[in-house]
């Protein structure tokens, strides 16, 4: 995955003590949520307590960035997607985009979820590593359909199909979700 180097971000953090009531209920529901139960494999609050990574941005409209919090946990909590088979999928999403925040992060919890260094290295560049479960195999291809824009009729058969409808659509709106986070963090250039 290729690095992208910004000289200086166009978002400070905003601390707890600069939030006013709306930006604190949301800052409390993620560092109070889903994501914060459980083993933490990547930090969500800098030591002064400020949000990292698309979290920071999300208090700037508490109304969406609290509707963007609950699709993410949605995406990472709910769906009938494997760990290993949704972490591989954010991977490639992080790797595609060259979001340095969501590959740190997603490394963590994909290699606590039994990503192998050999499959981080083949999505770090940006190629499908072979899988040896036919499922997430299926998944990880349709996924690269994805990021390229679509999913032509012969991919469709072959990895689609195999998956079923509500496979696909989970993978269409994890792709989506992480896509819209990485273009978020470019264009404040959070790091």
């Amino acid at each position: 995955m290729a690095a992208r180097l910004h000289a200086m971000t166009r978002l400070e953090p905003i601390r707890p003590e600069e939030q006013d009531a709306q930006q604190r209920d949301l800052h409390a529901s993620i560092t109070g949520g889903p994501r914060a139960n459980g083993p933490q494999h990547f930090a969500l609050t800098t030591p002064d307590g400020a949000l990292r990574g698309p979290f920071n941005a999300f208090l700037l409209s508490p109304g969406l960035g609290g509707a963007l919090e609950r699709l993410g946990s949605a995406v990472r909590y709910t769906t009938s997607l494997s760990d290993r088979t949704r972490e591989l999928a954010i991977l490639a999403v992080a790797a595609h985009w060259s979001s340095a925040f969501e590959w740190e992060a997603h490394e963590a919890v994909g290699r606590a979820a039994g990503v192998t260094d050999a499959e981080l290295d083949a999505l770090r560049g940006g190629e499908v590593p072979t899988l040896g479960d036919q499922e997430e195999q299926a998944a990880a291809e349709l996924v690269r359909c994805l990021l390229d824009g679509d999913v032509s009729d012969e991919e469709w058969g072959r990895w689609a199909e195999p998956l079923g409808d509500a496979v696909v659509f989970e993978l269409c709106t994890l792709v989506g979700y992480y896509s819209t986070l990485a273009l978020q963090m470019r264009v404040f250039r959070v790091g």
